[in-house]
């Protein structure tokens, strides 16, 4: 079952002018404003619901209190069996898994390499005393789809949980915590030119996701 797939948050940015026009059409009158209403408000409502982003009630939570010296040493990934995929090009598909930053395949191996790549980043970063062995499992990698993308954009939401072992003994040294990680996928114009620059979306979400997980290590 999707996590959470109903939308409860959005931020839309709308200028002054915007607000001007939208007060002027509420007020005007007739058969013919009764339509130029509806279909400027339903604009608005399809703008609010792709820029829907994760619940308000998922947040990371908090770190242990501890001094940390780690050196990385392992990295393994899983995905519950039950996640579900979207391949939908609807502006925000219901789904654990949504993800258009590689070409048309198996979801979970490009997300589990996607993962791979940005916690061994760190390796040169965690070169403390104690080594440890990372576990990931994967609860939600919600991207955008092309249509969002290449109109209003929205939010690359990542939800996993990790824990941190002795890479020696095995013993776990941090259990499992849930990491929430929310980056804004530009729409429309910006996006191509990210994309021009080598911005790509693989590329914005790894860099992302490396800076997320070396936060909690050090």
């Amino acid at each position: 079952m999707p996590l959470l797939p109903d939308c409860y948050c959005v931020k839309i940015y709308v200028q002054p002018k915007t607000l001007h026009m939208l007060a002027a059409v509420i007020r005007q009158k007739g058969p013919l404003q009764m339509i130029q209403r509806r279909v400027f408000l339903g604009g608005i409502a399809i703008l609010a619901f792709a820029g829907c982003t994760v619940p308000p009630m998922q947040k990371t939570e908090p770190r242990m209190v501890k001094t940390r010296s780690y050196r990385l040493s392992g990295l393994s990934f899983s995905a519950p069996q039950d996640l579900t995929i979207s391949e939908s090009e609807s502006f925000y598909p219901s789904a654990d898994i949504v993800w258009r930053g590689d070409p048309l395949g198996p979801r979970v191996d490009q997300i589990e390499r996607i993962f791979e790549t940005a916690v061994r980043r760190n390796t040169a970063v965690l070169t403390g005393a104690e080594p440890i062995d990372v576990e990931i499992t994967l609860v939600r990698f919600h991207g955008v789809t092309n249509k969002t993308r290449y109109s209003v954009g929205g939010v690359y939401n990542v939800i996993f949980d990790m824990t941190v072992r002795d890479a020696r003994s095995g013993a776990i040294l941090e259990p499992a915590r849930r990491i929430v990680g929310n980056l804004s996928a530009p729409g429309g114009e910006r996006a191509v030119r990210l994309e021009e620059s080598g911005q790509t979306q693989k590329v914005r979400v790894t860099d992302y996701l490396a800076g997320l997980v070396r936060a909690q290590l050090i």
